[in-house]
């Protein structure tokens, strides 16, 4: 089974050292015009190895995710009628234009005389 992982915005002065930062968990992306690292790092370490983080001569600052803290399931979804308006709108273009070409696919009987 997989760890957790928690996400880490770290804040580098320069970008080649950052490469530095693989030994302590999975890097994401980085980015060179901002001078960041987004990464991944064990949950159950995670104290740990910002403080470690923290202490290394090209980091600045370490920001926490807080994407984890958000919730995903919601209890009073409603849906959007105006979504469910287009839906119905669009079904009935697409049978119209469905009619539209059976119609056309039809074979005609030519008269011969």
């Amino acid at each position: 089974m997989r760890e957790r992982r928690l996400g880490v915005a770290v804040w580098v002065k320069n970008t080649r050292a950052a490469k530095n930062l693989r030994k302590f968990g999975t890097i994401h992306y980085i980015s060179k015009r901002l001078n960041y690292v987004s990464m991944y790092v064990d949950a159950n370490q995670l104290d740990e190895t910002i403080r470690v983080m923290e202490k290394l001569h090209f980091v600045t600052k370490i920001e926490r995710s807080h994407r984890h803290e958000i919730p995903v399931e919601y209890n009073n979804a409603r849906p959007d009628k105006a979504k469910e308006y287009d839906y119905k709108q669009e079904k009935n273009q697409v049978m119209a234009l469905a009619e539209t070409l059976v119609t056309e696919e039809s074979p005609v009987t030519a008269v011969s005389t």
